[in-house]
């Protein structure tokens, strides 16, 4: 096992290289970042502009591969440039990501666990009450942008708030206070306030998506001849459903759940914008608009690294699921 996923690692290592690089090399080509000094009123002189853009290593006079290597020579030694705001990219970077895997880590959990349980339930009571319901309310959810879902959480909040006179859906900002303590328990209580509302939305949309995906798998499981031998041994219905047929039926949805839960800290990007949080998506939307080649480098090392991992946590699941694999 230990040698399977050797080689698995080191193949997604070589495509994390060409992912990185392949982003840096078209944000080069295509980026235009001088134009952030040039809507500028008064605008900067052209020798000031040429020299914001050498410190920053976006000059376009530049050949694109003396560029290149000058940025794989940062990273290798820690340093991903500097953004068009004049902070480190890589400071930026480990607060955002900090944001991000606050928001994130505890929808992902809801979502994931939540999804699996509700298409295996859903599957075991085909055509009862608590299919058709969970049914029509993943469907409701699917036909609903994540900006939708967002904003009538939001409008939600208000009504609530107003209804019980008070303040406990917060859907503004990560925190109240910024400059508060983080440990004590007022301020952990005013977090939590805050990370509902997003974590919602970001949890709903997931247990709608693979709640679909692991009813349609698990009904596949539930007519094959493996359970029916489970049956015929002496297993009762749940038992061989629980024991067998859930464990089976999980191994096709394992994918979809690794990449899923990894790389939704690049892709909530509505819900990090519309309540507030500044995190990895929102500043992946930033350093496109800002034309910043650095940041949006950064963000494309960051999502490699991410596929790396839930490369990893796939290959851990499918070969923990199915033995099969191991040979």
């Amino acid at each position: 096992m230990a040698a399977y996923l050797l080689r698995r690692m080191i193949n997604y290592l070589f495509l994390v290289i060409i992912a990185a690089s392949v982003t840096y090399l078209l944000a080069a080509m295509v980026f235009h970042p001088e134009n952030n000094w040039l809507a500028k009123h008064p605008q900067p002189s052209a020798e000031a502009i040429k020299a914001q853009l050498l410190a920053r290593n976006e000059w376009r006079g530049t050949p694109i591969w003396t560029r290149y290597a000058n940025w794989v020579d940062g990273v290798l030694h820690g340093n991903l440039g500097i953004e068009i705001g004049g902070n480190s990219v890589w400071q930026d970077m480990v607060r955002r990501v900090g944001v991000s895997t606050r928001l994130l880590v505890l929808a992902t959990i809801i979502g994931s666990v939540g999804g699996v349980i509700v298409g295996v339930w859903g599957a075991v009571r085909q055509y009862k009450l608590f299919d058709r319901v969970s049914t029509s309310a993943s469907l409701v959810v699917f036909a609903m942008p994540v900006f939708t879902l967002a904003i009538l959480l939001q409008m939600f909040a208000v009504w609530f708030n107003n209804a019980s006179n008070t303040h406990f859906l917060d859907y503004v900002n990560e925190v109240g206070n910024a400059n508060g303590s983080f440990w004590t328990w007022p301020d952990l209580v005013d977090r939590f306030q805050h990370l509902i509302l997003p974590t919602a939305s970001v949890s709903l949309g997931s247990i709608a998506f693979f709640s679909r995906y692991q009813r349609a798998t698990m009904l596949d499981v539930m007519g094959s001849d493996f359970l029916r031998t489970a049956r015929a041994k002496g297993l009762t219905k749940n038992q061989a459903i629980f024991k067998h047929g859930a464990r089976t039926a999980i191994i096709p949805v394992a994918t979809l759940l690794s990449y899923n839960a990894v790389l939704l800290f690049i892709g909530a990007v509505f819900t990090e914008i519309i309540f507030t949080w500044h995190g990895m998506g929102e500043w992946f939307i930033e350093s496109i608009g800002f034309q910043d080649v650095n940041s949006t480098a950064a963000v494309g090392i960051f999502t490699a690294i991410l596929v790396l991992v839930a490369g990893l946590i796939s290959e851990i699941l499918t070969v923990a699921l199915d033995p099969r694999v191991r040979v």
